[in-house]
């Protein structure tokens, strides 16, 4: 399964011509796609009016969703963590630690366009596009 990152949803709905974008558009109804929470929650927050957001959601919400985080997940995260710290890499922002560990645990792909996200490819496993 393809989880898409808000980064790429984003671009999407800005109309982005960028690599990610066509992919996306590409495997729309040929691929299944996974909409995580924290990705609904982070697209939505970004929209300017409650009808974008309600068109957006509706739209997003053809899509599987699922929950990215439980007790089990949080603690292999606070690992990846750490164990990126320990290579000198600092974790920028929680929730991109959060879905690249949900991706790994669960075996999805994830396609992103976040640099954030490369020490996760390079150091433990995270599968790409």
């Amino acid at each position: 399964m393809i989880v898409v990152d808000s980064s790429v949803w984003i671009d999407h709905l800005n109309d982005a011509d960028s690599a990610e974008v066509r992919r996306l558009r590409g495997i729309v109804g040929r691929q299944p796609i996974l909409v995580g929470d924290l990705i609904l929650c982070e697209v939505l927050q970004g929209l300017r009016s409650e009808r974008e957001a309600r068109l957006v959601e509706a739209g997003l919400r053809r899509f599987d969703i699922a929950s990215m985080l439980n007790p089990d997940l949080a603690s292999r995260a606070a690992g990846n963590y750490r164990q990126l710290r320990g290579r000198g890499i600092t974790v920028r922002k929680t929730i991109d630690l959060i879905i690249a560990t949900f991706c790994i645990e669960h075996g999805h792909v994830l396609l992103h366009s976040d640099r954030d996200y490369d020490p996760f490819v390079q150091h433990l496993g995270l599968r790409t596009p």
